[in-house]
């Protein structure tokens, strides 16, 4: 053992390719007891493939040896050697002393290859062998919650809690509410989320999700103005703060808010479009539609944004707005039937009949049974001298909504007009 001794002291004076020299020379040399402390300190090294070549050695000559399996297993595992772990893990037997943590490791390892029903097994065996065991309820837990089982991982979290708040550096309180959260019960989340003191911008937002889940925007206020100083550049906060604020008539507190998340975010659609919302709401009617064609112009897909403007600008009675911004958004290759019905509708009142006839006729494609649709369509055609076309159109529409007594009518004194 004096040439090993040497050869960490040496390490210690960062003499590395000494002291790996040292035990080279030795290694010929030493009895199987320094062998596995060389095979210890090359494994502490870093040096994994020649701490490997000693153990299957090793593990040759003494195949029952317990600790040198699991210590071998553990290299190929740091190596990413999976199945050379699983393969030399698979050798132990339930009556060995080892089993119990090498059903652990097993499950780790076939959770890792998608085994998940293998992996789950390999834990409930486990747990028959040591029922108390919160090692193993926590894998089971963790397992589950992966897997997006949070129903099953509940109780398995429980059991841990109730000896342990934090197992393995993670707060399984966190971990239950997130679970209870995914099944519904924002309020049962709420609680264990407030057991937890933290400074982690992440869990803090989670944190704030949760309780306006639960209808406590107070809480959700709160953890997310904490977020927005502790972490500026904390994208998701700002929509959700304002948005909030909003719900809770704060608008000047979401409107500045919107503004300074789209100082960190200044490609976020969504908060274009809250932003451009609460400017109007404020009065601020222009900069309201500003914001909004800003989200449009960072994605013209965005049908919220675009529905936005045509409403607004429906209040406004600015129909020639409506035609230029679905003219433009159409030429970009964004095809929606909506979109038609409301040039459709935009021209007629610009009293540009021909074009809005040529809109509602492939508008009709889309909402051939849409009632309302069809109703405005078929007052449109009267209007247009086009009866017989009215005609079929409203007769459509009573296909839809035969209790429409009043459209019955009017079609019967269309139909009268031109003796049908």
């Amino acid at each position: 053992m004096e040439e090993i001794s040497r050869a960490v002291t040496l390490m210690e004076q960062q003499k590395t390719e000494e002291a790996i020299a040292v035990l080279e020379d030795y290694l010929p040399k030493a009895n199987e007891e320094e062998k596995y402390t060389i095979a210890e300190l090359y494994n502490q090294w870093g040096m994994l493939e020649e701490a490997k070549m000693i153990l299957l050695g090793l593990v040759q000559q003494y195949p029952e040896e317990g600790e040198l399996k699991l210590t071998l297993a553990d290299i190929h595992i740091d190596l990413d050697e999976d199945q050379e772990a699983i393969e030399l893990l698979n050798r132990f037997e339930s009556g060995d002393e080892e089993y119990l943590a090498v059903l652990v490791q097993l499950a780790d390892l076939y959770q890792t290859q998608g085994l998940f029903e293998v992996a789950e097994q390999k834990l409930l065996d486990a747990k028959q062998l040591d029922p108390s065991e919160i090692l193993i309820d926590f894998a089971l837990g963790e397992l589950s919650f992966s897997n997006g089982e949070y129903q099953k991982a509940i109780p398995y979290y429980e059991k841990v809690y109730q000896q342990q708040a934090v197992f393995a550096d993670v707060e399984v309180a966190l971990r239950l509410g997130e679970c209870l959260a995914a099944t519904g019960e924002f309020e049962q989340a709420l609680t264990y989320y407030q057991t937890v003191e933290t400074d982690q911008s992440e869990v803090l937002f989670r944190y704030g999700f949760i309780a306006k889940k639960a209808d406590r925007a107070d809480i959700s206020i709160q953890a997310w103005e904490q977020v927005m100083e502790m972490d500026p550049d904390f994208q998701s906060v700002y929509f959700n703060l304002a948005d909030t604020y909003e719900d809770e008539g704060r608008t000047e507190d979401a409107y500045e808010t919107a503004q300074k998340g789209l100082e960190v975010d200044e490609l976020n659609k969504e908060l274009y479009l809250l932003a451009g919302s609460l400017a109007r709401k404020m009065g601020n009617t222009e900069e309201g539609y500003q914001l909004a064609r800003e989200a449009v112009s960072i994605d013209p897909g965005f049908k919220q944004a675009i529905l936005f403007l045509v409403e607004n600008y429906k209040q406004d009675e600015d129909f020639e707005a409506i035609i230029d911004l679905l003219t433009h958004i159409i030429e970009l290759g964004e095809d929606d039937g909506y979109y038609l019905w409301e040039l459709a509708n935009a021209y007629e009142k610009e009293e540009l009949f021909s074009e809005a006839l040529k809109f509602y006729q492939e508008a009709y494609t889309t909402f051939k049974d849409d009632q309302d649709f069809l109703k405005e369509y078929g007052y449109f055609l009267v209007e247009e001298g086009r009866r017989q076309e009215a005609i079929t159109v409203l007769e459509r529409y009573l296909r839809l909504d035969p209790s429409d007594t009043e459209i019955e009518e009017y079609v019967g004194r269309l139909k009268e007009s031109f003796d049908i």
